[in-house]
């Protein structure tokens, strides 16, 4: 069985998000993005506690693809430092999985 990823980054605006959604999805490096937010956020950044606003964005990709969705990201960020986190999924049904695989292709 192949492995199967999830992989979330934030940005700072909602356009950001479906930018970087619809590019990943677009170039075959995610089955799938979805859009989470506003999502309010609070962060340390150069020693001072900050808030804001933020969108999360969820992709759901194949492990032969995670490391170039990962690139992809940073690339395309707004961020100087981006989040960009990824977690295995342990276990889906098969049809599901065997999804994502085909829309990484």
């Amino acid at each position: 069985m192949a492995d199967f990823w999830i992989v979330i980054t934030t940005v700072d605006t909602h356009d950001g998000a479906q930018k970087l959604s619809l590019s990943a999805v677009g170039t075959s490096l995610a089955a799938s993005g979805q859009v989470t937010g506003p999502i309010e956020t609070t962060y340390r950044h150069l020693g001072e506690v900050c808030e804001g606003i933020e969108y999360q964005v969820t992709f759901r990709t194949t492990g032969d693809r995670r490391e170039a969705l990962k690139k992809h990201l940073v690339d395309n960020h707004p961020y100087d430092s981006p989040e960009v986190i990824a977690f295995t999924i342990d276990a889906g049904r098969a049809e599901y999985l065997d999804w994502i695989t085909r829309a990484t292709r």
